[in-house]
C-alpha cells in the first residue's frame, strides 16, 4: 500500500521542497493550497492532486483530505498575516471555527485548526518532516566571523527575540548597542529587515553593529509556522546594509543552505546558528 501525506501549503519553497522529498521517498502527496499563495504549477511533478482553497474554508480543507484517504498532514509555507482580515472566504465550518476563537493571534488560530482536524481523524505532523538536513546546529556558517561587539548585539537580540516570540508578536528583531530597531510583525521578517535598515541609517551617528536575530518560539510547536530563513533573508540583510544574522540553532529551517552561505559570503555577512 503506497504512503500517504497531506500537505497544507502556503507561499514559498519549504512547501514545495517538502513535496518533492516525500515524493522521492515514494509517498503519494495531496495538495491544499492556500489560494493566491500557493501555486499549482510549482508541484505538477510532486503532488498526486492539488488543489486550492481559500482561506476560511475549513470544511472543504477537511473533506478533500479524508476524500484520499488521508490521515497524515504537513503544513508549511507563508500565507499573509494580514489575510486573515481582508482575505477570508469561510464556509460554514470554517464560519463556526472563527467565531469561536477567543483571539486572532497565529499560535491559538492554527492550534485550533489543528484540533478541528483531530475530529475527523486527520493528525498534523512536524512541519520540517522529510527536511531535517536543512537545520544546521550551533556555530559560524560563513567564512566571517562574528566580532566582540556582533557578538554581543546577537546575544542581546536572542533575548529580545526570545521574548517577543513568546508574546506571539513574531520571530525576529534587530538590534544594535543593547537597543531594539525593530520587531518583526505582520509585515515579516525581509520588510522587518529592510524598515530596520532605513531607520537605523536615518539615526545613527556612527557605525555600531547590527544584528538580525530570529528564533523559535518557547516551547515551539513544531507542526507549525517554524522559523524559516533563506536567499531572500541574506538579500533583504545586504540591502539593509546590515552584516550580522543570527538564527536558533537546531530549530531554524535555512532553505537552499549552500546558497545562503554563499551569499554570506559573497555579502561578507556573519552568518551564525546560536
Amino acid at each position: 500500500m503506497t504512503n500517504k501525506i497531506g500537505l497544507i501549503a502556503g507561499e514559498g519553497k519549504m512547501p514545495v521542497y517538502i513535496a518533492q522529498k516525500a515524493t522521492a521517498k515514494g509517498y503519494e502527496v495531496y495538495v491544499a493550497g492556500a489560494k493566491g499563495n500557493a501555486k499549482e504549477d510549482d508541484y505538477k511533478n510532486c503532488a498526486k492532486v492539488f488543489q486550492a482553497f481559500r482561506l476560511g474554508q475549513l470544511g472543504a480543507g477537511i473533506r478533500f483530505f479524508k476524500e484520499h484517504g488521508v490521515t497524515r498532514v504537513i503544513m508549511a509555507g507563508r500565507v499573509q498575516h494580514t489575510s486573515i482580515f481582508t482575505n477570508l472566504m469561510p464556509d460554514l465550518r470554517g464560519a463556526k471555527f472563527l467565531a469561536s476563537l477567543k483571539n486572532m493571534q497565529t499560535k491559538n488560530i492554527l492550534s485550533r485548526v489543528m484540533d478541528e482536524f483531530k475530529k475527523d481523524g486527520i493528525e498534523f505532523e512536524h512541519s520540517a518532516l522529510f527536511l531535517e538536513d536543512f537545520m544546521p546546529q550551533k556555530g559560524v556558517l560563513s567564512v566571517r566571523k562574528p566580532t566582540a561587539e556582533e557578538q554581543q548585539a546577537a546575544d542581546f537580540g536572542y533575548k529580545v527575540a526570545k521574548a517577543i516570540a513568546a508574546l506571539d508578536i513574531g520571530l525576529t528583531c534587530v538590534v544594535s548597542q543593547n537597543a531594539v530597531i525593530a520587531v518583526e510583525g505582520m509585515e515579516g521578517t525581509d520588510r522587518c529587515i529592510l524598515r530596520a535598515g532605513d531607520l537605523y541609517r536615518e539615526s545613527a551617528e556612527k557605525k555600531s553593529a547590527v544584528a538580525v536575530v530570529k528564533v523559535a518560539r518557547p516551547n515551539q510547536d513544531n507542526r507549525f509556522d517554524l522559523p524559516v530563513i533563506g536567499k531572500g533573508t541574506l538579500e533583504s540583510l545586504h540591502k539593509a546594509g546590515i552584516s550580522v544574522l543570527a538564527f536558533e540553532a537546531e530549530k531554524t529551517l535555512v532553505l537552499d543552505l549552500e546558497d545562503v552561505i554563499a551569499l554570506a559570503d559573497k555579502y561578507k555577512i556573519c552568518l551564525m546558528a546560536v
